[in-house]
């Protein structure tokens, strides 16, 4: 709809008249052929009912209507306007195209948000604060916060039951893969290829870490430790076809040659920034796998190409 006439100062010109509500043009529009103009809200509901013209019945879409010439645009926008909040106090007269920026910061809007002063902080429009009673607002946001987190939680639940019968369902897949690959070449490639991918997705997932003190590998990891180690490598979602590989790894007996003994340690500490180590999530560990250290010498790596060190100093 168009602004009322009554509020412009001096006589607006008939072109900038609506044919439609009779008032000065809002956001126009206007017909292809017969360039006629009108309120975008005004013709979008006309030609709603009727597609056509509605001062001389020409064919019309919405898709055929385009943007008044810029000229009309500028008569538009010099005129002059009384304030939407006249009625509650402001004198203010400004240009057309200054009314927009104007009303959200007029001091007279009675919908402007205003901050609660009596302590709640709650932010409300000015026409409410008379009425405004703090318990009662907070009480009814508790309450709707409430809500949403029911909601969210009971989607959440749904969410992990569909991830879980996903996983049940990966899980038959996989072992239904392993059975076949041992007599099926083609099914034994596209597992392990399948198993190669998983390991890189989890490795991406997993945070990168630096290792600030090599001399404090822990070469023999206990018991209590590697127990740790490996319910964090689960809860952080490791493929379980690798995990047992890990925890055997972590061991001095298996780490590749260039970490096999103190000497050799020692020889080739320079060599141990080449590393892209991953760190397990919440512990003094770091994994260095195949998938990330493909620039390492092969004496640095070990095969399956995973390797996990105890470490104290770990960034």
């Amino acid at each position: 709809m168009g602004f009322e006439i009554k509020r412009f100062q001096g006589d607006v010109d008939e072109e900038l008249i609506c044919p439609i509500c009779s008032g000065v043009l809002e956001d126009p529009l206007q017909a292809p052929a017969c360039e006629h103009a009108f309120c975008r809200a005004c013709i979008n509901e006309w030609i709603s009912r009727q597609p056509t013209c509605p001062v001389d019945r020409q064919a019309v879409t919405a898709s055929q209507l385009r943007p008044v010439p810029r000229i009309l645009r500028n008569l538009l926008s010099r005129l002059c306007t009384s304030c939407d909040n006249a009625p509650h106090g402001c004198n203010a007269v400004l240009k057309l195209d200054s009314l927009a920026s104007h009303l959200v910061e007029c001091e007279f809007n009675p919908k402007r948000p205003m901050p609660c002063e009596a302590g709640c902080g709650l932010v409300i429009p000015k026409d409410e604060l008379a009425e405004h009673n703090c318990v009662r607002e907070l009480r009814a946001l508790i309450t709707s916060q409430q809500g949403k987190l029911t909601d969210f939680q009971q989607e959440l639940a749904e969410q992990r039951l569909i991830i879980n019968e996903h996983k049940r369902e990966l899980a038959l897949l996989k072992e239904f893969m392993r059975a076949m690959r041992i007599s099926n070449p083609t099914m034994r490639a596209l597992a392990d290829q399948m198993e190669r991918e998983e390991v890189i997705r989890w490795a991406n997932s997993l945070t990168r870490a630096r290792v600030t003190r090599w001399g404090g590998m822990i070469s023999t990891p206990d018991d209590v430790l590697q127990m740790m180690i490996k319910r964090s490598l689960s809860e952080s979602g490791c493929p379980p076809h690798i995990i047992d590989d890990l925890m055997e790894n972590c061991h001095e007996r298996r780490w590749p040659p260039g970490l096999s003994s103190l000497e050799t340690r020692q020889n080739n500490r320079r060599l141990y920034e080449k590393y892209v180590c991953k760190r397990v999530p919440g512990k003094q560990a770091v994994l260095v796998l195949q998938c990330d250290n493909t620039h390492v010498d092969e004496h640095m790596m070990v095969e399956p190409g995973l390797v996990m060190i105890f470490a104290h100093g770990i960034e």
